[in-house]
């Protein structure tokens, strides 16, 4: 019995010797792919002095808040809502205008920074700025239009979740394409 119990630790000590071949190496960190679907827009008619492309990945929903031509975009997959605001310019453009820079000054407290850029098409009238906030705002991207006469729509984008900025950049930069593309598709209806 002692010398079944010697070859068996013989056994083992051996076989154990022969099978630490390989170096081991620590498992590399794994990181999240995020994929979205290439954009398909389709041209939106809607019963207001606007129409633009959405894009076919989100859903067009009037809001609850009883507003003629104000309407959300929703990402239901991405848990991010685009809310469009649109007012009629009746001499008030200036409050208009400077209602829409301080919504977007309203996340600076929270925000990194906060990126504005200029969009004009004069040919279409369309006149108007984006902003790109970057940090732990609640909300990355927001626009306005106008054509400086009638028409002004305000714009932005809010996620359904606690704002991390590493963590919903690639999400934030596919919704920003697409009010990039709102921006440009965008016309007025007189």
């Amino acid at each position: 019995m002692k010398k079944q119990i010697v070859r068996l630790f013989l056994l083992a000590s051996i076989s154990l010797l022969f099978s630490c071949g390989g170096e081991v190496l620590p498992k590399p960190k794994g990181m999240l792919r995020l994929s979205y679907p290439s954009p398909k827009y389709t041209e939106l008619e809607l019963p207001c002095p606007y129409s633009f492309e959405k894009n076919d990945f989100s859903e067009l929903k009037a809001p609850k808040r009883n507003r003629r031509c104000w309407y959300d975009l929703e990402y239901s997959k991405m848990r991010a809502t685009l809310y469009l605001s649109y007012y009629r310019v009746h001499n008030n453009l200036d409050s208009l205008l400077r209602d829409a820079q301080n919504l977007t000054q309203e996340h600076f407290i929270k925000a990194d920074g906060i990126k504005p850029k200029e969009y004009v098409d004069a040919d279409k009238k369309i006149y108007g700025m984006i902003y790109e906030v970057s940090g732990d705002a609640a909300s990355p991207s927001q626009f306005y239009v106008t054509d400086s006469l009638k028409h002004f729509l305000v714009g932005s984008i809010y996620f359904k979740v606690k704002p991390n900025y590493d963590s919903i950049l690639p999400a934030a930069n596919y919704l920003r394409n697409d009010i990039m593309h709102l921006m440009e598709t965008l016309q007025w209806k007189d």
